[in-house]
């Protein structure tokens, strides 16, 4: 990747719907040159694909929260493969630190939101874990 792709994934980042023909005049190059970039960049698996961001208040699950999560001794992909399955679960990460694991749950209420939590802690392989409830978003 060169500076010219950077560039472009940046524009794509907060556009992922301007036309290939603007693209082309903010970078300073043709469509086709454009075009053959976003190709190889999907190709090369660089970009995985173009999505929709919605605030906040349009998204069906209304309580967020991310869990930091302990795990037991070799344990971890036990867990996540447990975790995975778990509709609640948006995002998995693993993390250095006193936290094995960051979870990024959402449900939409917050009776659903105990029942989750409830479950997650009941895995077999979970030692310990904090979570905290996303109050705002300031940047997505």
């Amino acid at each position: 990747m060169d500076d010219t792709d950077r560039r472009l994934i940046a524009l794509l980042r907060e556009n992922a719907r301007t036309p290939v023909a603007k693209l082309a005049l903010q970078l300073g190059v043709s469509r086709a040159t454009v075009q053959n970039r976003i190709d190889r960049l999907l190709q090369q698996r660089v970009l995985l694909g173009f999505t929709v961001r919605t605030t906040p208040e349009a998204a069906r699950h209304q309580v967020r929260a991310t869990m930091m999560v302990a795990v037991e001794g070799d344990h971890a992909e036990t867990v996540l493969r447990t975790l995975r399955g778990y509709p609640e679960v948006h995002a998995l990460h693993t993390t250095n630190g006193r936290w094995d694991l960051v979870a990024e749950l959402a449900t939409d209420t917050l009776e659903d939101f105990d029942r989750v939590l409830q479950r997650i802690r009941n895995v077999k392989g979970i030692v310990n874990s904090e979570t905290n409830l996303l109050l705002s978003t300031h940047k997505l």
